[in-house]
């Protein structure tokens, strides 16, 4: 069998018009073997005939066991059957099957309508970010997404729970300036999975008057311009940068993403900040009453005169020991206050485990602390002897129980 280069160059020869006897010898092939490389229809080839191979006889079991369990590992399948060759020569085998045998899943491509949806997830910047005590961890960013437009907001958010996952919903709707059709998250905790929804987030969600669509396990065809949009964060937004804390990170994210809802998209062919004005002309207004977000708790309080929020200890001026306070807190302030007026409040810690005193609380408590003192120390010099008060006679349980007689000769009896 000639190769493709002789092959090629007798085509050529014969083409030029050199005669098929004269290009045999010059070539030391036969005349026969010219005009077959003439006249055939593509070059050269060689073909082996096909036999069986040694998985040939294990194949009918093989498919058996692919059609009751398709996803079950070659490992498996060659213990099953029986296989004692090349387990990566199995393996090929196994992998040219196995589609035979699995369900298809089709990914339909999505068109999105103004107004109709936006897109929320979570991502987590890989660099982890200082704190207010001196450590530094890993925190989400709350991202946005406009379905049709694909307009971008997002920030930086302390926790993954539910109240910090609303205000930063209700603060980047705002910053749209309107509320999509449709928020769709994938499974989130502090959103909901499946049919359950965290505590609060149908009211969030009513007030809005939007729909929430939590995706099912592995669809992430739904939510990939968001998911997309993250893995570009990282590539773009992150290198060459540092950052001193959440705010400052915030502010750096803000005004990259200025530039970026600027920059064309390649699947729309127009830069989102030039659709987003007729994504927001579908979508519903903003609610016209204020939201009650946020974390909330009702607590007497106690001698120690803190209040906990989140994993963090706040300071609450002493006056109100005793009485019963509501803790309210955002994003960025922890409230405290007691029958309508604010008593306290501080700029809320990200960091974890942390407490936070006013100086002003504890010079009240130490001023309220010795007034009590001073007033006990009055009372003892009045003659005031309480634990005197507490003492009483034996005898008088004895003639309680109708008990008499002297007790220390054994001699007693009953009234």
């Amino acid at each position: 069998m000639i190769t493709l280069e002789d092959w090629a160059l007798i085509r050529r020869l014969a083409a030029e018009g050199v005669p098929k006897a004269r290009i045999a010898q010059r070539l030391g092939i036969s005349r026969t073997t010219v005009i077959k490389a003439v006249s055939s229809g593509g070059p050269p080839r060689y073909e082996r005939t096909p036999k069986p191979t040694s998985f040939a006889v294990f194949e009918p079991r093989v498919r058996e066991l692919l059609e009751q369990t398709p996803d079950m590992p070659a490992t498996v399948l060659a213990e099953r059957v029986g296989w004692t060759g090349s387990i990566r020569w199995f393996s090929e085998n196994v992998k040219r099957l196995r589609p035979e045998h699995c369900l298809v899943d089709p990914a339909d491509r999505l068109t999105w309508a103004p107004g109709d949806a936006a897109q929320c997830d979570l991502w987590f910047p890989p660099r982890r970010i200082p704190l207010e005590d001196g450590t530094a961890r890993l925190l989400p960013v709350l991202v946005i997404t406009a379905a049709h437009s694909r307009f971008i907001t997002a920030r930086m958010i302390p926790t993954r729970k539910t109240e910090d996952l609303l205000l930063g919903s209700w603060e980047l709707l705002q910053q749209l300036g309107r509320v999509p059709r449709r928020l769709i998250w994938d499974n989130e905790p502090g959103i909901g999975r499946g049919q359950r929804r965290a505590e609060g987030v149908a009211v969030f969600m009513g007030t809005l008057a939007t729909k929430l669509v939590l995706l099912p396990p592995r669809d992430p065809e739904s939510k990939g311009l968001v998911e997309r949009r993250n893995g570009w964060f990282e590539s773009s937004f992150m290198p060459g940068r540092s950052f001193t804390s959440a705010g400052d990170f915030n502010d750096q994210f803000t005004d990259w993403l200025v530039k970026a809802n600027t920059r064309v998209v390649r699947t729309i062919k127009a830069c989102p900040a030039d659709l987003v004005e007729a994504d927001r002309s579908a979508m519903l207004p903003l609610p016209p009453v204020p939201l009650h977000l946020g974390w909330r708790n009702r607590i007497r309080l106690g001698r120690d005169y803190y209040v906990r929020l989140d994993t963090n200890d706040y300071s609450v001026d002493p006056s109100v020991i005793g009485r019963i306070v509501d803790v309210t807190a955002d994003l960025e302030r922890v409230r405290v206050g007691a029958q309508g007026r604010l008593v306290t409040e501080h700029t809320r810690i990200w960091a974890r485990g942390t407490t936070v005193t006013d100086p002003a609380h504890v010079e009240a408590a130490a001023w309220l602390r010795k007034q009590f003192q001073q007033h006990r120390a009055a009372a003892a010099a009045a003659g005031e002897q309480p634990t005197k008060d507490l003492q009483r006679d034996l005898g008088d349980y004895d003639r309680a129980f109708g008990i008499t007689g002297d007790l220390s000769t054994g001699e007693q009896g009953v009234c």
